[in-house]
């Protein structure tokens, strides 16, 4: 008797070639390809799905001409904006992503820059190295208040975090409005420059669109708060970077944690490695223990979807650059 023919999944590996995990359960239902860049527009022939493992790879774009077959591209990232190129947001081609995977890694790692600043940590550190003891008096965060610039999966974790901390927390998005379940308040993002005075530590979690590029500008950062601490976990390219180094060596802004760039990794010659008040790390803010095995995960529980013909679960608004859910949407959970 002639059997179905199983759906073809490809998997874009990295250059290291790691594979996701737990692949071993689609095996049944669908034949999997595995490949590198090089080999991705030979693997696409035929394929009607496509992880991007190497989520930052832009290979897809090169590749496109073989994608004939394919119906649905998931990226393991919680960022698409080096995925969605014309053709493919003109296509029908669903795209997902990995939404809810980071959101509380991500909120963790905002609370604890929030926490270093106010406790002074990385003077203490300075002080330790240099063998200096100096007593001095430190802040609560519990009397601040914190703008979270971004209202989606990743900034709701994160104002649901700050508030259980005693934070006094507002949002700002692209529609601004009163009773928000996490935020209470939300601001536009268009009037940033009229209420970004009022936070003491400005988050950005947004993620990188036609919108929020540049958002956070010379006028922005000239608004806010004298000695504010800006954190960057969203994209660089949201912060104008040349700006921020001018309000942290002039002010207003006292202090910036920045775990994104506009070129990364940040190149040695940046004043941001080495400027007073300026904490930074390699792109790492979503990164903890068993991340990756969540990531996997996720895409065997949403390919058991497509399989099964169930709606998929983290499409992208291709024309927006995001996932749209429900106000209140708690994270995918972790493993």
């Amino acid at each position: 008797m002639e059997t179905s023919r199983r759906p073809a999944i490809t998997v874009l590996c990295p250059p290291d070639g790691g594979r996701p995990a737990g692949m071993e359960r689609l095996e049944a239902d669908a034949e999997l390809t595995y490949t590198d860049a090089a080999g991705l527009a030979d693997a696409l022939r035929g394929a009607e799905a496509l992880l991007l493992w190497d989520y930052f790879s832009e290979a897809v774009h090169d590749a496109w001409p073989s994608a004939g077959s394919l119906r649905w591209l998931h990226v393991a990232a919680a960022g698409v904006d080096k995925l969605l190129f014309p053709e493919l947001v003109a296509s029908d081609v669903v795209v997902t992503n990995a939404r809810g995977i980071f959101d509380r890694a991500m909120a963790e790692f905002v609370l604890g820059s929030i926490l270093a600043v106010a406790k002074d940590i990385h003077l203490s550190h300075d002080l330790q190295t240099a063998r200096k003891w100096l007593r001095r008096e430190t802040r609560l965060i519990s009397a601040e208040t914190a703008l979270v610039v971004g209202t989606g999966a990743i900034g709701r974790e994160t104002a649901r975090l700050l508030r259980a901390a005693g934070m006094d927390v507002r949002g700002a998005g692209r529609t601004a409005r009163s009773g928000d379940p996490d935020f209470g308040e939300v601001l536009a993002s268009a009037d940033l420059v009229a209420h970004v005075g009022w936070a003491d530590h400005v988050v950005v979690t947004a993620p990188l669109t036609d919108e929020t590029r540049g958002l956070i500008s010379e006028d922005v950062l000239a608004a806010m708060k004298p000695g504010s601490h800006l954190v960057n976990v969203g994209r660089g390219q949201i912060v104008d970077e040349v700006a921020l180094v001018s309000a942290l060596r002039d002010g207003p802004v006292e202090a910036a944690s920045l775990d994104v760039f506009e070129v990364e990794p940040l190149p040695a010659e940046s004043p941001l490695w080495t400027m007073p008040g300026v904490a930074v790390s390699a792109h790492m803010s979503g990164d903890y223990e068993g991340w990756r095995e969540a990531l996997a995960d996720q895409f065997v529980d949403n390919a058991r979807r497509w399989l099964s013909g169930e709606p998929l679960l983290n499409v992208v608004d291709k024309q927006r650059g995001f996932v749209v859910a429900e106000q209140g949407e708690r994270s995918w959970p972790t493993r």
